[in-house]
Formats: structure tokens, sequence, C-alpha cells
């Protein structure tokens, strides 16, 4: 049962590592040129935003349905190892549960065979059982502690990994992914923040789990559809949400503030001459950090209380259009008193989760 488990495991681990996302065609453009308007344009690759892809910079390429990263299969989870990645969340639990077991009844029956009570006092004798027949396996001290690591690593990946499983199911049973479900959410507070009247409706949710799940679990194991085109819910077409995307960016930069560097900042994680809290409050994320000079310009979109995102404000001509984006030290930057961007203050930063 074991070496099923294993096999399991490994095969959709492999299959998530090397059948990989998908990703969108170099130069991809919509059939219809007027759809143009409703999508996002990548530099890199030198082609419009599909719906529901985004750009990975570590794969430096458009992902169809992109979910996140994964630095675990050094690959991104996407459209056609969303169902690999998440069998094999499910799997490795399954199998340290199974072996949990299996190493507590071990230590439990060989304990038990070494035990002696006594009048006033319990022992233990690791050197041989008091019972034949003697076990297959020799069972000593060394024995006993390498169980027990092996039943903390197997209970400690049951915990993490399970969480993460049950996490991607929810987002599987409603048809998003993690990266939509953070726009939707900040699709919330652009409505809030202005006081519209729109409400914003999640265009691939079917309403119906059971048709959510069929979209990423196959008998064929191939998802449905090309990762370009995606069945939609009444009162949506295919870019309501590249529309929301785009709302949102122009949001972005009305929102954003200016700031100038008043100190260096090396862009390590965790800077220890910045302060102690903000050594200890460093965003927990993967999205990088950027190194800052004194005197640099940054363009500000959200903010910690002692970190902040934004992009460095670069020459184009003289940078070859490369963006400059991550997190650096609030206490190293300072206010423009002029800002181009926007005249809000401070407190009209967009609110950081």
């Amino acid at each position: 049962m074991l070496l099923n488990w294993t096999v399991m495991i490994l095969y959709n681990y492999f299959s998530a590592m090397f059948v990989g996302p998908g990703y969108v065609p170099l130069g991809w453009t919509p059939e219809k040129s007027q759809d143009c308007m409703y999508l996002q344009y990548c530099k890199v690759c030198q082609s419009y935003k599909a719906p529901r892809s985004h750009h990975c910079r570590k794969c430096n390429r458009c992902v169809m349905k992109m979910d996140h990263h994964c630095p675990w299969i050094n690959n991104c989870c996407g459209y056609q190892n969303h169902a690999s990645f998440t069998l094999f969340l499910l799997l490795a639990p399954l199998g340290c549960i199974h072996a949990s077991f299996i190493f507590v009844m071990t230590m439990y029956t060989q304990l038990y065979n070494r035990i002696s009570f006594g009048w006033s006092s319990v022992k233990i004798d690791m050197s041989a059982a008091k019972r034949d027949p003697r076990p297959i396996i020799p069972f000593g001290l060394s024995a006993f502690a390498a169980s027990l690591f092996a039943l903390g690593l197997a209970l400690g990946t049951t915990i993490a990994v399970g969480m993460l499983f049950i996490i991607q199911m929810k987002v599987i049973l409603t048809n998003k992914t993690s990266i939509e479900s953070w726009i939707e959410e900040k699709a919330k507070d652009r409505i809030r923040y202005y006081q519209t009247d729109e409400t914003f409706i999640f265009p691939y949710d079917t309403g119906s789990k059971w048709k959510n799940f069929k979209q990423v679990f196959t008998w064929s194991g191939i998802p449905e559809g090309d990762g370009l085109d995606w069945p939609v819910r009444d009162g949506c077409h295919q870019y309501s949400l590249t529309i929301e995307q785009l709302k949102q960016k122009a949001d972005k930069r009305v929102r954003s503030v200016r700031y100038r560097a008043v100190e260096d900042y090396s862009g390590v994680c965790c800077p220890m001459t910045k302060g102690v809290k903000t050594f200890f409050t460093t965003p927990c994320t993967e999205e990088p950090r950027i190194a800052l000079s004194k005197g640099d310009l940054i363009l500000a979109t959200r903010g910690l209380k002692h970190w902040m995102y934004g992009e460095k404000i670069l020459d184009s001509a003289a940078d070859g259009g490369i963006r400059e984006r991550g997190w650096f030290p609030r206490k190293c930057v300072e206010k423009c008193q002029y800002d181009s961007e926007t005249d809000q203050p401070v407190d009209g930063e967009k609110k950081n989760r």
C-alpha cells in the first residue's frame, strides 16, 4: 500500500512539474481585432494576455489560468497541471497519514514488548524484547529515534500540505484561481472606495460546484477547453474579468503616490540596519524587493506599516523599458511635496491586506 501511495504521489508530482501549466502562444491576439481593447498587452511576450492568463516573472511567460508559481515543482500551477498539482496535495497527506499509523503501531508494539512493571518503577529495555517471536527487523534505540523523527515529518507534512489542498479545493469549487480571488477582492474594494452602484459578478463560476469541479478534473486527465476561451455565466461575457482588471490598473495609477528615496537600501529581504520593526515585519510574500539609491523616485501603490510596494521610476529609453517593482522599507523614502500622479495624502493610499 505504501508503494502504491509513493507511485501515485510521484506520478502527479512529476506530471505537475513536467507537463507545465500551458503558456499563451507568443504573439497571440484575439480573433476579433476590436476585442483587443478589453485585454492587457504583455511587452515581454509581445502578445495580448488571454482571459484568465497572467505573466509570471519567474517563468518569463504568460501562463494560461495561472494560479501561482510553486517553487516545489519549479513551475507554475495553471490550466494544464492544476489537476495533477491538486491530486499531489491530496495524495501526499493521505500517504503520510498511512505512514504515521504504521509508525505509531510499530513503536507501541515494540515498547509494549520491552516494558517491565515493578513495585515502584517502570523500566523499558530497548536491547531486546521480552516476548517471542522476535521481530523480523531489529528495533533498538536508534530505530525508535528514527521512527519518532519520521513520525514528526509525516504529521508535519499532513498538516502543511493538507491545508494547501483545502485552499486549492475552495478556489476550484468556485472555478477561480488564487489570483482571481484576489482580483475579486480588489474589485469589491474599488467599488466600496468610489461608492459606485456597479456590482462585480465573477464570470466563470457556473453556480454548480460539480460543474466547476469537472472543469479541472476529468477522466482523461486533460482539462476542458483550450485555455484561451472559457464558458461564462449568464449576464457576463468573455471579457468581464479583463475589463475589471483594466479598471483596477487605471485605479492603481490614480491612487498611487510618488516618493523619493532618502536612504540607500540594498534590496535584502530582512534588512538589519533599517530598525527592529522593519526587520521583523518583512512581507511574507514571494514578491521581490527593489534596491534603492538616495534620490530615486518610486511610485508606491500599496503599503504596510513599515513596508511599501511600488515601481521605481526609470528612464525608459535608457533602461530599455525594464520595470523594477517590489517592496522597500517605508523609512527609506519620503513623500514628494509635488506629486504629479495624485494629490491625495498618504492616508489615501490603497489599503494593503
